[in-house]
């Protein structure tokens, strides 16, 4: 059962390819299921002053979602395609959070911690913000915010949960403790985690998450969906034959699909 439910494109400034183009590279690669989830607009920053190219604007959101639906009903029979979007927790904006995940038809959405404040700790261009920072307080701070978002019942599974490793800033301390943590809020929220596989070509060298917390979050039984967060056509299903092994090899057997915000299991 070949899916891959993180994917982005033109529209969010930072992505290139139109929807089209990956609706056909997905065919062409003999998916399943592909996930449409472009990057929920800017709520806490003010995207003219901010850094360019962050994500859609809130005016082509509706546009976005548009576009999804007709592409689902145009490739009805050659691709099951499921609309979706990544949603950014940002502590203070909960209620415009909400607006959005209710006003739209999204067959999932994904929670992901990308900001700390107005730092975005997933964007190369401000790495230097980690500079004469107490690194275990970051990963602190972003774990309490995960697990913030796994309790806020806005979203359907969280995102590369372990992302704040992306660039290979990491805290002396062991940070097993956090990431367990986090682990247990998403169960406790009845929630999905992604196998994220894109970390492979990140400094991380590592897929989001670790195989530790794999096996953790199957310990705890957990269910788990795969996505390659390509940003481009050619990388829809970059490096998800190496999540599916590692999948296999943690004891994984199902995979999470969702349907109208409904959880879905299919066997792999």
């Amino acid at each position: 059962m070949f899916i891959d439910y993180h994917t982005h494109h033109a529209r969010c400034g930072h992505a290139v390819g139109e929807l089209e183009e990956y609706v056909r590279k997905g065919i062409e690669i003999g998916l399943v299921q592909l996930g449409l989830s472009d990057h929920m607009p800017l709520l806490h920053v003010d995207p003219a002053s901010y850094y360019p190219e962050m994500a859609m604007p809130m005016d082509e959101l509706p546009r976005y979602v548009e576009e999804c639906l007709a592409l689902k009903e145009k490739y009805k029979g050659q691709i099951d395609i499921r609309v979706g979007l990544e949603g950014d927790y940002i502590e203070g904006c909960e209620q415009q959070i909400e607006a959005i995940v209710k006003a739209y038809p999204w067959d999932y959405v994904i929670g992901s911690v990308h900001f700390l404040g107005e730092w975005d700790i997933t964007d190369f261009r401000q790495t230097a913000g980690w500079e004469g920072r107490d690194r275990m307080a970051v990963y602190e701070q972003y774990y309490a915010a995960v697990g913030k978002a796994a309790a806020s019942g806005f979203y359907d599974y969280i995102g590369h949960i372990d992302v704040i490793k992306r660039f290979g800033y990491k805290p002396e301390e062991d940070v097993t403790h956090l990431e367990n943590a986090a682990l247990q809020a998403v169960k406790r929220s009845g929630m999905a985690i992604e196998l994220n596989a894109s970390g492979l070509r990140t400094p991380a060298a590592e897929m989001f998450p670790s195989r530790r917390m794999l096996e953790y979050a199957l310990e705890l039984g957990i269910p788990l969906t795969v996505g390659s967060d390509a940003h481009q056509p050619e990388r829809l299903g970059q490096y998800l034959d190496q999540a599916y092994s590692v999948l296999r090899e943690v004891g994984y057997k199902q995979l999470a699909t969702f349907n109208c915000r409904k959880l879905v299991m299919i066997d792999f």
